[in-house]
């Protein structure tokens, strides 16, 4: 009979602890769906309550089939969560471990291939990175007579290279390796040095090329091998590649990939011999793991495959803020490591935290994923009070319908575009606002005024200018920096 008392002690415990866990994890459900529910909009006019955008709403409404997030809090994965469609052919849904391509958030990724031979004395980030190179060099250049270009250089975009970024090669396509890539003879330009290196940040794909083959011909495996082997499994990413093209076991949990107009591409992907810069295939759960890692051996309390000081080294600001992968951003215990990624219908977006235990990845297979991401990104930073990413507030003003009507008019674009010959828009007036109508594409676009000659478009932010006519001069209007002649 003694140990009745103990039994029943335990059972209460045990039943304690199951209505504190099923407690815990309503509130988190009600969690997520109070941010699914109260997206953020990029711009918000002065004095207008915000609107709240519903999650899936907004993912029609911008032609997005599928998106996936995850959410780092107090250390730890909070929450992850996948919405909509994988694959609109099979109608597979997009669940948390389906893979995307993650774009140009493979460059902090891969970065940490380079930083671990740095650290194990491998290779120097000061040195001339063409002594490690075999099989292709930086061809030689009058830009490289006083400076070099360096692996610390290739990280941080200010190495003087060219090429800004890849658009892949379909499934119909010749897949070329990296040294056709290098020279030029894939479906981009060489990739070479154009101005003195350290001179200037210029954000160059062809850069993190150079460096993958450095990688690769420094430790003797292809980068995607390295990153399996040495990186990958020590940062938790267990569902994570670079394999280039994607290997067939891995097709069944991929998804499509999506045009701005919501139809499948080709093939469902594009693929990247260009694996540094933009071969990631990942899921946000595999990313928060990445941010997970990366604040644990910062505050000594994992071993991962870099150091804390290697880490610390990493997170160094140096030119337009940018570190040795990640950009940066905030100062000190609040100091931010971010990257967005862009491949042919993928859209991603991560940022986290170095010291707070927190951090945001969300994903999305389209290419039309670049303003939800924005708006679930500032929904969330609002939730939990982040300050990481807020609405421009404008002031709209009100102008008179004379001034309004002076710049409707046919405008045509001043500079040629390739295959279209002239490039003309209209301006029109209706009911009592000013449209800009591209008819190239069928884009439509409202226009709020915030001076008396300058607009705003409130859902897409778009911002037109428009310069009145003098000295025999057209009216003249800026879309977005670009320059149009009134005609008619």
């Amino acid at each position: 009979m003694k140990t009745l008392p103990l039994f029943l002690s335990v059972l209460i415990c045990g039943l304690f602890a199951c209505q504190k866990a099923v407690d815990e994890q309503i509130d988190l459900q009600a969690e997520i769906a109070s941010i699914e529910q109260n997206l953020i909009p990029s711009i918000l006019v002065d004095g207008d309550s915000a609107p709240h955008f519903d999650l899936l709403k907004r993912m029609d409404h911008y032609h997005v089939p599928g998106a996936s997030i995850a959410v780092v809090k107090d250390g730890k994965l909070r929450w992850a969560k996948a919405y909509g469609i994988a694959n609109t052919n099979t109608q597979q849904p997009v669940d948390t471990a389906t893979l995307f391509q993650a774009g140009s958030i493979s460059k902090p990724v891969a970065a940490l291939a380079a930083l671990q031979l740095v650290q194990a004395g491998k290779m120097d980030l000061d040195t001339d990175i063409n002594t490690y190179l075999t099989g292709w060099q930086i061809p030689e250049s009058k830009f490289l007579a006083e400076e070099k270009v360096t692996l610390r250089r290739l990280l941080t975009h200010n190495a003087g290279m060219t090429v800004h970024g890849f658009p892949g090669y379909s499934y119909a396509d010749s897949f070329p390796n990296i040294i056709t890539v290098l020279n030029g003879e894939g479906n981009t330009d060489p990739i070479l040095v154009d101005t003195m290196p350290g001179a200037i940040w210029r954000y160059s794909g062809g850069g993190y090329t150079v460096m993958e083959k450095a990688v690769e011909d420094v430790s003797g495996m292809s980068l995607d091998e390295y990153e399996a082997a040495h990186i990958l499994p020590q940062m938790g990413m267990v569902h994570s590649t670079f394999s280039q093209p994607l290997a067939k076991r891995f097709h069944s949990n991929a998804s499509a990939a999506y045009r701005s107009d919501g139809s499948i591409i080709e093939g469902l992907w594009h693929n990247y011999p260009e694996q540094a810069a933009a071969g990631l295939w990942t899921t946000p759960a595999d990313l928060a793991r990445y941010i997970l890692k990366v604040q644990n051996v910062l505050a000594g309390r994992e071993i991962g495959p870099l150091s804390k000081e290697s880490l610390e080294m990493m997170l160094t600001k140096h030119k337009n803020d940018w570190g040795l992968g990640p950009a940066l951003a905030k100062e000190g215990d609040s100091l931010l490591f971010r990257h967005g990624g862009k491949n042919e219908g993928f859209s991603n977006n991560m940022i986290a935290f170095a010291y707070q235990g927190a951090g945001v990845i969300v994903m999305t297979n389209a290419d039309n994923g670049v303003d939800l991401m924005g708006e679930i990104i500032r929904g969330i930073s609002d939730y939990y009070d982040w300050d990481i990413a807020k609405p421009n507030i404008v002031k709209i003003i009100e102008v008179e319908a004379s001034v309004l009507r002076s710049y409707v008019g046919k405008y045509l674009y001043t500079e040629q575009v390739p295959g279209t010959g002239d490039y003309f828009v209209n301006v029109s007036f209706q009911d009592g606002q000013l449209h800009v109508d591209d008819p190239n594409d069928g884009e439509h676009v409202g226009l709020s005024p915030t001076a008396k000659d300058d607009f705003i478009n409130l859902d897409a932010g778009d911002r037109v200018r428009f310069a009145p006519a003098e000295n025999a001069q057209p009216m003249q209007m800026r879309w977005n920096g670009f320059l149009f002649n009134k005609v008619e």
